[in-house]
């Protein structure tokens, strides 16, 4: 049987084979430190391949800074660390379909690399701004504890992977580029292909998070930049100008693959709706508008009541094409007027005596977005804080909160009613209460992902004295509370919506590291090999770290049941069936044989002698000769 690698995918490596499999002649070989032969490419022929002229010096336009080259191989870098389960941390773990996941970012992106590729309809992150007070993350693992320390300050006691970027630190800008950058190729890949990445962001980096998007998503599949007005300009008056807005950048992986994207009306829009009739309240809309084009599809002849015919002046088109002004006339959408001066002629090219207008419908008013987020629509940052305070019963556990209804505009705006939505930067977990707010509301089936570092709160916070240890129990907390608080502003049950989620945590593997390097271990080691899984690992943890590696989806259900006393995993009636248990039998293996998966994973260690897991393998050819099999 094959072994599982349990390590998360090799970008370099899957990038490379695509490359060859496009330009074969690029690959080549080289040897690496210790002198043996690799595969490798030849950039300079890929250079020539990908150009109709002679390449020639290195001048070019392009962004870059100190650190980027790493950036990039530590996005791609593998790393062996998995996910493990917290069932008694998770609110509803047998049927709720979000995530919660505790962890640096970067890694765990890495590890849903194959569970969620191309899965993700939005990603909504609130990165650190880079104001010279935020964290940032140290990445570089190049170097070793000591010589990073010496480099970018002291770890703590804990040897936690954040430290304070200050504004006197050379590479201020150069470290929040090389932070950002992995995480957002990575982000890239989760995307559907008409997915897009929504991204708040402040001047101080604005100009930077463009050119890193661009490099990354494209600059074609830049959406737009909202503005939010986020503040009342309250407080102390400014030496220059008062801060009152932020910036919202929106990247869609495939902007040709995005529907038309539309927004709910402001509250001044909506007062334009004055008239009724059975089906709601409309508007009259104008049929005409200016504009010089000669395009005969919009200027054809439409016979009015009294019988006259009529077409626009010149200058002047209609909104419909003939069958589509055909269609809206056939639903009653269309509206004739007696007017002297509107601009219709007749057939003769004199003044007509009508006008049309098209009804708009309230109900269904939603239009292209402005990219000015008008005020009356979208709260402030007070109201976001506020809001936190208030679930915490007046306890002010976080600072500087997004309102959710600034999420839940954009939510609307992108994705569908069943749609993944993914915060990796979740903080208070903000995304996550606007994702249950909206299918609570409007009864959607939309899941959240989100990804927290479990940073230490400050023992002067408040957060800390109200007995919160880290920013992932406030913002699993948060969830808690935000469910039943919406559950009760909507007179329902906490059961009628998803208010639950699976907490997992960033760990190091579940082998031992004689798993990967037994070649290493010396004849007085050998007792070491007895088992390569690590004594404090669950059946549970073991099935996870097999869900990653196979790219199957951790919010599945799954379910045990018992053969000869040996515990069976099935996850989503199939899709894999696992047994970790030792000393199995036959019985077992052609229990599990006859579900007919499309996976099975055992121990290695599960079997008793090389014959019995090649009965097993015997065993599978016979009854589900399509499954795969692999052990751990």
């Amino acid at each position: 049987m094959e072994k599982m690698r349990m390590e998360s995918v090799d970008r370099t490596a899957k990038n490379m084979e695509a490359i060859g499999a496009l330009f074969p002649n690029c690959i080549t070989e080289t040897t690496d430190e210790n002198g043996r032969a690799k595969k490798t490419i030849n950039f300079d022929l890929l250079r020539q391949m990908l150009s109709g002229d002679l390449v020639e010096g290195d001048e070019a336009y392009e962004f870059t800074w100190v650190g980027k080259k790493a950036a990039i191989m530590e996005g791609n870098r593998p790393i062996r660390k998995t996910l493990r389960p917290c069932v008694e941390e998770s609110r509803n773990w047998d049927i709720t379909e979000n995530l919660y996941i505790e962890g640096d970012n970067l890694d765990v992106l890495k590890l849903l690399q194959e569970s969620y590729l191309s899965k993700i309809k939005m990603i909504y992150i609130d990165p650190p701004y880079n104001t010279g007070n935020d964290f940032l993350y140290r990445d570089d693992f190049k170097l070793s504890k000591e010589e990073y320390a010496e480099r970018n300050g002291e770890y703590n006691d804990a040897g936690e992977r954040l430290f304070k970027n200050t504004d006197t630190n050379g590479r201020f800008h150069s470290d929040w580029c090389s932070m950002i950058y992995p995480r957002l190729m990575l982000a890239r890949n989760l995307l559907t292909e008409d997915g897009v990445i929504v991204i708040s962001i402040d001047d101080n980096e604005i100009e930077n998070m463009r050119r890193i998007c661009n490099e990354i998503f494209g600059e074609d599949n830049l959406v737009t930049c909202f503005i939010w007005n986020c503040s009342t300009a309250g407080g102390i008056r400014p030496k220059f100008a008062s801060k009152t807005h932020e910036y919202v950048l929106c990247y869609a992986k495939n902007k040709e693959a995005l529907p038309t994207i539309y927004a709910p009306l402001s509250e001044g829009a909506k007062r334009m709706y004055t008239q009724r009739d059975e089906r709601g309240i409309y508007r009259d809309k104008d049929f005409l508008f200016k504009n010089k084009s000669t395009n005969v599809n919009q200027k054809y002849l439409i016979t009015c009541p009294d019988g006259e015919r009529v077409r626009p002046k010149e200058g002047y088109i209609y909104r419909f094409i003939r069958e589509r002004f055909e269609e809206a006339q056939t639903e009653g959408l269309v509206t004739f007027k007696q007017s002297s001066t509107g601009p219709l002629v007749n057939e003769n090219g004199e003044q007509a005596h009508w006008n049309i207008y098209i009804k708009k419908y309230l109900g269904d008013a939603m239009g292209a977005p402005s990219t000015l987020i008008p005020k009356e629509m979208i709260s402030i940052y007070n109201v976001g804080t506020q809001c936190v305070q208030n679930l915490f019963d007046g306890v002010r556990v976080f600072e500087n909160v997004k309102p959710v209804d600034l999420i839940e505009y954009f939510i609307n705006m992108f994705s569908d009613e069943n749609a993944i939505v993914m915060d990796f930067f979740s903080g208070s977990a903000t995304t996550a209460h606007a994702v249950m707010e909206l299918n609570a509301k409007e009864q959607k089936n939309r899941k959240f992902i989100m990804v927290q570092l479990p940073e230490a709160c400050e023992e002067s916070s408040a957060a800390y004295k109200a007995g919160f240890g880290n920013i992932c129990d406030v913002g699993k907390e948060r969830i808690r509370r935000a469910a039943a608080q919406i559950a009760d502003e909507n007179g329902i049950s906490v059961g009628d919506f998803d208010s639950g989620f699976r907490c997992l945590k960033l760990a190091e593997s579940n082998m031992n590291d004689v798993y990967y390097t037994a070649d290493e271990y010396s004849q007085d080691l050998l007792s070491m090999l007895e088992t390569n899984i690590k004594e404090d690992r669950s059946d549970l943890d073991l099935l996870y770290g097999c869900l990653l590696e196979w790219g199957i989806p951790l919010s599945l259900r799954y379910r045990t049941v018992e053969t000869d006393g040996k515990a069976i995993q099935i996850y989503n009636e199939g899709d894999l069936v696992a047994c970790f248990d030792c000393n199995i039998t036959e019985n077992v293996v052609k229990s599990m044989a006859k579900m007919q998966p499309q996976r099975a994973v055992f121990r290695d260690a599960g079997f008793r002698c090389s014959a019995e897991k090649i009965n097993a393998e015997e065993l599978f050819k016979l009854y589900s000769p399509k499954t795969v099999v692999k052990v751990l």
